[in-house]
C-alpha cells in the first residue's frame, strides 16, 4: 500500500513538473512583437533602412522577435506618434523620427543636429553619428526621464525647400507660407527667410499645397518624390539647409521587456541598418534627382550658401545658448 502511494506520489510530482515545464516553454516560445511606426513609404531611404533593421533583428534572434514595420504615416506624424511613446500609451515601441522632432520634447542636444548650415557634408554629419558622442545623444531622452531611448542614426539626405510657384533663389520665398512641423528652430529658420512658418500635419501636407493653404515645404529630396509632391508642387531650390539626420528611438517600457541577449540583438541589428542607410542614402538620392530632371521639375542649384548662412546666423546663435561649447565640437569634426 506504502509502495502503491509513493509510486502514485512520485507519479504526479512528474506530471506537475512536465506540466510547468512544458507551460514555461510554451511562453518563452511566443516571439516578442515590436510595432515600429515610419512616416515614409517603405520605397524611401527611411523606409528602406526600416526593413533592414527588421530583417536583421529577425535573424539575430532566430525570430523570437518580430518587428512590425507600420509605414506610410497609418499610425500619424513623428509628433502624433512621439506624443503616444511619451504617454506610454502602448500603441507603438519604436519609431524613426527626425533629429528635430526631439527638440519639442526636451532634447536640448538634438536640437544642434538640426541648426541650419551644421553640417557641411554628409562625411560631416558621419563623423559626428560614429563618435562617442553620439551615444551621449541617444541616451539624452532616457536620462531626461522621457520614458525613450535612441539606438542609432542615420540620415535622408540634405533637406530642400519646394513651392508651387516658380522660384530662381533665396529672396522668392519672402512672403510665402512655409509648412513647418511645430519645431522651434524650423520656425526661426522659416522666419529669418522672410518667410511665413506655417504648421501643418505631414499626411495633410499634399493637400495643403494643393489648395493653397501653404505655398512650399520642405524635405529629403527622396522624401519629396515618394510623397508625390512634385505633382502639385515642382520646383524645388538646394539650398540644403540642414542635414535630415535620423534617430530610431525605442520607448523605455518595451526596452525594458525585453532579456539582456535580445537587447544586444537591437543594438547590433542597428549598426547594421546605421550602416546600411550610409550605404544607400547617398546613392538613392542621386538617383531621385536625375529622374526629377528628367520628369521637368525645376531644380535649382545653389552654388554659393552665404546668403542662406549670413539669414539664419541669429537662429543659431539663439539655439546654441549654454551649449556653445558642445556645438563646436560638431562643427569641429568636419
Amino acid at each position: 500500500m506504502k509502495k502503491k502511494l509513493l509510486s502514485a506520489l512520485l507519479c504526479a510530482t512528474m506530471v506537475l513538473s512536465m506540466t510547468a515545464c512544458g507551460s514555461g516553454k510554451a511562453s518563452s516560445d511566443q516571439p516578442v512583437k515590436l510595432v515600429y511606426a515610419e512616416v515614409n513609404p517603405l520605397d524611401t531611404i527611411v523606409g528602406q533602412t526600416a526593413t533592414a533593421f527588421k530583417e536583421k533583428v529577425e535573424e539575430l534572434s532566430g525570430g523570437s522577435i518580430i518587428i512590425d514595420v507600420q509605414a506610410s504615416g497609418v499610425l500619424g506624424s513623428e509628433n502624433d506618434v512621439l506624443d503616444g511613446m511619451l504617454g506610454g500609451n502602448g500603441t507603438v515601441d519604436m519609431s524613426r523620427i527626425s533629429a528635430f522632432a526631439l527638440t519639442s520634447y526636451g532634447g536640448e542636444k538634438s536640437k544642434l543636429l538640426s541648426l541650419p548650415y551644421t553640417f557641411v557634408s554628409r562625411e560631416h554629419f558621419w563623423n559626428f553619428a560614429t563618435s562617442d558622442l553620439a551615444s551621449e545623444f541617444l541616451l539624452e531622452p532616457h536620462e531626461n526621464g522621457s520614458g525613450l531611448r535612441g539606438l542609432f542614426y542615420g540620415e535622408e539626405g540634405f533637406r530642400h525647400f519646394f513651392t508651387v510657384k516658380e522660384i530662381s533663389g533665396m529672396g522668392d520665398l519672402a512672403g510665402m507660407k512655409l509648412r513647418v512641423s511645430n519645431d522651434p528652430v524650423m520656425n526661426g529658420l522659416v522666419e529669418s527667410l522672410g518667410a511665413s512658418p506655417t504648421v501643418v500635419s505631414f499626411g495633410e501636407l499634399y493637400s495643403a499645397l494643393q489648395t493653397g493653404v501653404v505655398d512650399g515645404a520642405e524635405q529629403p529630396i527622396a522624401n519629396y518624390k515618394s510623397n508625390a509632391f512634385p505633382e502639385v508642387a515642382p520646383n524645388m531650390i538646394l539650398d540644403g539647409h540642414t542635414l535630415g539626420a535620423i534617430q530610431v528611438v525605442i520607448t523605455d517600457a518595451a526596452w525594458d521587456k525585453l532579456t539582456k541577449e535580445q537587447q544586444d540583438i537591437l543594438v547590433e541589428a542597428g549598426k547594421y541598418a546605421s550602416e546600411f542607410n550610409r550605404k544607400i542614402s547617398e546613392e538613392a538620392e542621386n538617383k531621385v534627382l536625375d529622374e526629377l530632371k528628367a520628369d521637368g521639375i525645376n531644380i535649382i542649384e545653389v552654388n554659393d550658401k552665404s546668403a542662406w548662412q549670413d539669414a539664419v546666423k541669429d537662429v543659431v546663435a539663439e539655439n546654441i545658448k549654454g551649449q556653445e561649447d558642445l556645438y563646436q565640437k560638431i562643427v569641429d569634426m568636419q
